[in-house]
């Protein structure tokens, strides 16, 4: 690697505009992402107090100690690593399927391709009045139809029924997220040249082998990205949840209760971020080695 000093006087003028074009996005990115993580692990070594002229009570790793040994925080992270599958997978299948169809000619397709996006783009809040409307008991329309069908009783609350808040959370999710798939996806099977089906064609393959040797190998890296950033999002979510139900009991809500209802506990709630995010790093770097092989 060159350094400075090494480079021509025209080379270090460039380097030094280069340097001055970036520094803002540098400085921004140390406030308003640096500075928070950082202060975050700060904070999870105190026992935060609220009160003021009250100075905050270093605690060590006793935080981390209350929070390993809570068996709510050990049942909110796997259900939180499920949820992560199940929405995962179910977006990925879902908008891959999706996409599939929406590549094939058929009468209408811009306007159906332009609904499809219709539940990524509406606003989190509409959608979820629409589900909670949907899913009412008594009086929800898909609740009086699967009554009538004998499939489920008109009394029962999905969303605020712990036994089922999971489930209907986990299908929200990929509902709402798997038009972003489906649009990548789209746009990567687009650019596939149609050279490769005809010589397959040429060769006598069908559908399943073309799209198993053809179709897939080209959209790996697509979809390996999309699994990745899904996964990330996922795994942090909380807006969706929480505003649909709160009885999914997903980690981020665990957090969320730590911190702001009842008796806060920000520092054990710092401890919970700082967990997540060494978790998470570790999970994005092990994937990006072993799958997308960067």
């Amino acid at each position: 690697m060159t350094s400075i000093k090494e480079l021509s006087p025209l080379k270090k003028k460039e380097a030094l505009f280069g340097w001055k074009l970036i520094s803002p996005s540098v400085i921004l990115i140390g406030l308003f992402i640096l500075y928070p993580v950082f202060y975050n692990i700060y904070l999870s070594f105190f026992d935060v107090s609220l009160t003021p002229g009250v100075s905050n009570k270093f605690v060590g790793l006793e935080n981390y100690q209350r929070l390993l040994t809570d068996p709510i925080f050990w049942e909110s992270f796997g259900i939180t690593l499920l949820f992560v599958l199940i929405t995962v997978v179910g977006s990925i299948l879902v908008g891959l399927i999706v996409a599939l169809l929406m590549n094939k000619e058929f009468p209408g397709r811009g306007i159906v391709r332009a609904l499809i996006l219709f539940p990524y783009v509406a606003p989190v809040i509409s959608t979820v009045f629409a589900w909670q409307y949907v899913l009412m008991p008594l009086n929800g329309p898909l609740t009086m139809t699967l009554s009538k069908i004998g499939l489920m009783n008109i009394t029962t609350d999905l969303i605020n029924d712990p036994n089922n808040a999971f489930l209907v959370v986990s299908f929200y999710s990929i509902w709402k997220n798997f038009p972003f798939i489906y649009l990548m996806i789209l746009s990567r099977l687009q650019s596939i040249p149609l050279d490769y089906y005809e010589a397959a064609d040429i060769d006598g393959a069908n559908g399943w082998q073309k799209f198993r040797h053809i179709t897939l190998p080209e959209l790996y890296y697509v979809i390996g990205s999309l699994v990745l950033l899904r996964g990330i999002w996922n795994f942090y979510k909380f807006e969706e949840v929480y505003l649909l139900s709160k009885e999914a009991r997903t980690l981020p809500i665990y957090l969320y209760e730590k911190a702001f209802i009842g008796l806060p506990e920000l520092g054990v709630a710092a401890a919970i971020s700082t967990v997540l995010f060494i978790v998470m790093i570790f999970l994005i770097s092990l994937y990006v080695k072993k799958v997308l092989k960067w």
